[in-house]
């Protein structure tokens, strides 16, 4: 019942501060209109700087915006097939710092979605106001699906029990990649494992890669997912519902 009531504050929290700026309004504060040789070169340009510097989150939110129209579509219609799904495109909650008590989250019961995430973003030092706004897509509906991409990669990642090296990255670009359909998504993994040590790239094999397939095509589409209505959630609760099977256990 107490972290059932914690969760219910969290999300009351979160509510009332996505009403003081909507994502409309920053959509029209950050969009920038483009025609479509620019969108090519905008392409070609973050797809080559992306390969040759993976890190360059920068690039890559480009690239994912303007290859991602058809994916992008694709999801939009995943969620409005549940009803999580429409309640999340209804709403338009964003995950950040002033959305999410993180304090709150890691008080909570060690076993429980909210605990897992806020453990994963301090572990990693990583903060939810690392994501990029949305600037190449005018449409609000549209450009919220890839801004709730980018925000929920890191609730992905620890849900699935992802570290943030390379090895972890290119399992859960396989896993968005075959749920999502972004390009940006599968072109990340195939280059991606092409990085990797040899040590690594043999685990990758045997191991991250069979398991990415497996879990991108049998676990529930994890973008239509209200995580913030689930911070109470036990862990293992939510893998048996989602039809995940972790490859490694939480650390």
């Amino acid at each position: 019942m107490q972290s059932t009531n914690l969760s219910k504050a969290i999300r009351r929290f979160s509510i009332s501060a996505t009403k003081c700026n909507t994502f409309a309004e920053e959509l029209h504060k950050n969009f920038i209109p483009t025609n479509q040789f620019q969108r090519t070169l905008l392409s070609a340009g973050s797809a080559a700087i992306s390969l040759f510097n993976p890190w360059r989150g920068d690039m890559i939110a480009c690239l994912g915006e303007v290859t991602g129209g058809n994916a992008i579509k694709y999801m939009k219609e995943k969620m409005l097939e549940t009803t999580e799904g429409k309640e999340i495109l209804s709403e338009m909650p964003r995950i950040n710092s002033q959305t999410v008590s993180f304090e709150q989250l890691a008080n909570m019961p060690e076993n429980t979605l909210g605990r897992v995430y806020a453990d994963f973003m301090k572990e990693n030092n990583i903060t939810a106001d690392s994501r990029m706004p949305v600037q190449f897509i005018e449409d609000p509906e549209m450009a919220y699906v890839m801004q709730r991409y980018r925000e929920v990669h890191d609730l992905v990642h620890a849900s699935l029990f992802m570290k943030t090296n390379m090895l972890g990255e290119v399992a859960v670009k396989w896993v968005e990649g075959i749920q999502t359909k972004l390009p940006m998504c599968i072109s990340g993994g195939i280059w991606g494992a092409a990085r990797l040590k040899p040590k690594h790239r043999q685990l990758y094999l045997k191991c991250y890669l069979p398991w990415a397939v497996r879990t991108g095509h049998n676990a529930r589409f994890l973008q239509g997912i209200y995580f913030e209505k689930r911070w109470d959630q036990d862990i293992d609760e939510f893998h048996k519902e989602m039809n995940i099977v972790p490859l490694l256990k939480k650390s």
